[in-house]
């Protein structure tokens, strides 16, 4: 589904991802790897398969649009240990879809310093184009910001149940989660408030066979 947000073309994938053909950049919001790793420490054991799974979908993704550059919008991994203590296959495994292309991380609440061993660049938020990535989204309107962090889903009214979604009103966006153990907030939630023009406000729902844009009005909460 292509759009135009903050006079910029983007196309939403229904893998999640967010393309910029203007700049052959691919864009992914909070992939979370290592979280089964981190709830281990813990004493929470998780299946140890999320890393594995997550990169496998990333690299259909890099494979669809060979992009020349990626920006991944913070809490890549699931906390500061997670780049530094990743097995080593899913670190080469890593490495080969970063290789031959440029990488930015935005540093995320998760994971707030730059990977230990993994490269790339690191940065709080950057503007390419007409567009600023950055992790959180800030408080009130922005024009052209791009942002996850809040991991966005959406319910019709009156059926269906929640499904992830690309949050805009052709100002600003918030991507969904791509880590396939992370949870989502439904767009009505109070954290949402005041980030988006209501008159013009979408949730461009994933579903089985595309996207569908929806204005917040036909939503329900929950």
């Amino acid at each position: 589904m292509e759009i135009s947000l903050a006079g910029e073309r983007v196309a939403c994938d229904p893998s999640g991802v967010l393309y910029l053909p203007g700049e052959d950049c691919l864009v992914v919001s909070d992939l979370h790897l290592e979280k089964g790793a981190a709830f281990a420490r813990r004493g929470m054991l998780l299946p140890p398969y999320d890393t594995a799974a997550t990169l496998a979908l990333l690299t259909l993704c890099l494979e669809r649009y060979r992009p020349a550059r990626v920006v991944c919008l913070g809490d890549s991994f699931h906390d500061r240990k997670g780049a530094a203590l990743m097995p080593a296959g899913e670190r080469d495994r890593l490495a080969a879809l970063m290789a031959g292309r440029e990488w930015i991380w935005i540093a995320g609440n998760h994971d707030p310093e730059p990977p230990v061993g993994i490269g790339g660049e690191t940065f709080g938020e950057i503007t390419i184009g007409g567009l600023t990535f950055r992790h959180e989204p800030s408080v009130g309107v922005r024009r052209g910001e791009v942002s996850g962090h809040l991991h966005p889903v959406a319910r019709l009214a009156g059926r269906g149940s929640r499904r992830a979604c690309f949050a805009t009103d052709g100002s600003r966006m918030i991507l969904p989660s791509f880590g396939v153990t992370t949870g989502g907030l439904n767009v009505l939630d109070r954290a949402f408030h005041g980030l988006f023009d209501a008159s013009r406000a979408l949730a461009c729902m994933i579903g089985h066979s595309g996207i569908y844009p929806v204005r917040f009005g036909a939503l329900a909460a929950g």
